[in-house]
């Protein structure tokens, strides 16, 4: 039992300890599909990553509910400073790029199975659903100061060819969050499908030029060596190049398709994720022209246990955006947040259903505003009449 001034380590322990294990072994997708399809024969298991993420997780999620524990603030340093958790952020990695060659060696025709188009389309699927989880794993270790979980920030952005999130995200969207000139904010009433390449190309966009400002700030000169060397956009992107170049000498360029497949379906869950976080918020100006702080109202929570230990409390979103150098396990819940009707993986196939999206996000967006949509996150002049129709 701590003591008053909590120089003890604490008698209280986290029940989702060893759960959080379960986020770093979801890149076991890639082999358990191969092992299922090798025992049964049935090559429907090519497609066990979207089966377990979109269908049997969100299902368990429901069943299981939230997760209601508060923890004081003692133990929240407790946690904080425990290794353990940052191991299992790590582990994720060698299972990450262990997976990833062991996709490229079926692809390639290995394994003892022969797969038709369609099996390699699943198995892509299944492993673009690792990639875009590993973004989540990179965004997490992307916001700590340590050199070292920054650079293996890096690596897990790879995959995906995506990173420049590094970048845009820590630098660009968590200081525009919920205004008009963040692209990863998502507006009210706009499609998953017209939000996707608007935040894709405008998160690119601002990457570029945050790191343009840094290096012309360092006094670097435009396109020389050292600024190539030191540009972490263009460092990231050679990152992949080399990973994809190297996976095509060792595997053939017949993989070269399904690892850029695989990319493409990665950044469409990371982006998907993107739009559900914060849709329909804004922060409003102040008499000043600034912008309000970021509070707990400019980005959607849930609670429910089984995805947030999948996603290393991604779903405590506002407590993210309030204290950005906050651990996973820390991360708190906001009661006073507008709070998603479901978990993550749920929220995600509704967002691909524009219709169904729409009768369940829109009158929840107009309630936190008391109505008033011109209050919310409207986009161009010619979708605002939608809006308050909505």
């Amino acid at each position: 039992m701590a003591d008053q001034e909590g120089l003890r380590t604490p008698a209280w322990r986290d029940a989702k300890r060893y759960l959080w294990l379960l986020g770093a072994i979801v890149p076991g997708l890639v082999p358990f599909a191969w092992l299922l399809v090798h025992v049964t024969g049935q090559e429907v298991f090519w497609w066990v990553g979207p089966l377990m993420a979109f269908i049997i997780i969100p299902v368990v999620d429901h069943l299981v509910g939230s997760d209601n524990s508060r923890e004081s603030e003692k133990t929240l340093e407790w946690l904080e400073d425990d290794a353990f958790y940052r191991w299992v952020t790590y582990l994720y990695l060698p299972n990450q790029y262990l997976s990833l060659v062991f996709a490229c060696w079926l692809w390639s025709g290995g394994g003892w199975v022969t797969m038709h188009t369609l099996d390699k389309v699943g198995l892509m699927v299944t492993v673009g659903i690792v990639g875009g989880i590993s973004i989540n794993a990179a965004h997490e270790l992307g916001h700590r100061r340590a050199t070292a979980e920054r650079r293996l920030s890096k690596i897990a952005l790879a995959q995906t060819g995506y990173g420049h999130f590094f970048v845009e995200h820590n630098r660009g969207h968590h200081v525009r969050v919920a205004t008009v000139e963040d692209p990863a904010s998502a507006r009210l009433g706009e499609p998953l499908v017209h939000f996707i390449p608007r935040s894709v190309l405008g998160g690119v966009c601002s990457a570029w030029r945050l790191e343009g400002e840094r290096l012309a700030r360092a006094g670097t000169p435009r396109w020389s060596l050292r600024w190539i060397l030191k540009n972490e956009v263009l460092n990231a992107w050679l990152m992949t190049l080399a990973l994809f170049l190297g996976l095509s000498v060792w595997f053939g360029i017949v993989i070269a398709p399904w690892l850029i497949g695989q990319a493409i379906i990665g950044v469409c869950l990371l982006e998907s994720v993107n739009y559900l976080e914060h849709y329909g918020l804004r922060r409003q100006r102040l008499a000043s022209g600034r912008y309000e702080r970021v509070g707990p109202q400019h980005s959607w929570n849930s609670d429910t246990l089984i995805a947030n230990v999948f996603l290393f409390h991604l779903q405590r979103h506002s407590d993210h955006h309030t204290n950005p150098q906050r651990r996973y396990q820390t991360l708190r819940p906001a009661d006073q947040a507008p709070q998603l009707p479901y978990g993550y993986g749920t929220m995600l196939v509704l967002a691909w259903c524009t219709p169904l999206w729409r009768r369940t996000m829109d009158p929840r967006v107009l309630a936190h505003y008391g109505g008033d949509a011109a209050l919310a996150a409207l986009g161009p002049a010619r979708s605002r009449s939608t809006a308050q129709r909505a």
